[in-house]
């Protein structure tokens, strides 16, 4: 099986929710939460769309990934939900603990043009101030969770903070997204007959768009100033 996954792979799928369904199931959602916030080279996966895919097929991923059947939606969720939970969090500490080994050479180093140590007492004293409203936001913005974790290290953020709002936004992420997937397509399929396993494209579009947004109007709005 893994032959043939790597015979038709394309580095595009690496951008579809429904890939990492196929090919890896749970455990590979597993991953690529863990990755995605807490490797540099995981700001590009599809957090939030994979997540919302997984509500949608949440039954199926809990029976082939743990071999449960509970023969109830709801339960169904909170497992999954604790599961995903775990590498988020995981993921983050390594983050946090990587800033945190790295922080102390940056602040040793002397500024260049792409350097401004400056920039890092700033960030410490965005995090002192908002530190915990930060790490739970960031899990919602694509790019973002992924480098907050590393940041809050840098700038040596308390561990006891960042551990309560670590655990405390993934959890937050993790069940709005799957909830969100599984609900909304029970609810669209019982009203309108409308199939969303069947339109996962579109769905994923629209994710992207909403999560995005914020940045992009952020960026915007910072270049009018």
């Amino acid at each position: 099986m893994y032959d043939f996954i790597l015979l038709n792979f394309n580095w595009m799928q690496l951008l579809q929710p429904q890939w990492y369904i196929e090919n890896g199931g749970l455990w590979f959602i597993v991953f690529v939460v863990f990755a995605e916030t807490g490797l540099f080279a995981g700001f590009f996966l599809p957090g939030d769309s994979l997540l919302f895919v997984t509500g949608i097929y949440s039954n199926d991923l809990l029976k082939s990934g743990m071999k449960i059947d509970t023969h109830h939606s709801f339960v169904n969720i909170v497992l999954l939900g604790i599961v995903i939970s775990l590498a988020g969090i995981m993921g983050n500490f390594l983050g946090y603990w990587f800033g945190r080994k790295s922080g102390p050479f940056l602040f040793d180093r002397k500024d260049t043009f792409f350097f401004k140590k400056k920039y890092l007492y700033q960030a410490r004293d965005f995090y002192d101030k908002h530190g915990g409203g930060a790490i739970v936001m960031a899990r919602f913005l694509p790019i973002v969770r992924t480098f907050a974790p590393i940041v809050a290290g840098i700038v040596r953020m308390n561990k006891n903070k960042f551990f309560f709002y670590n655990i405390a936004g993934s959890i937050a992420w993790v069940y709005t997204m799957i909830i969100s997937g599984h609900y909304l397509q029970r609810l669209i399929l019982n009203s309108f007959g409308f199939d969303l396993k069947k339109h996962l494209e579109v769905i994923v579009i629209g994710i992207v768009l909403v999560t995005t947004a914020p940045v992009i109007l952020k960026i915007l709005t910072g270049k009018k100033k």
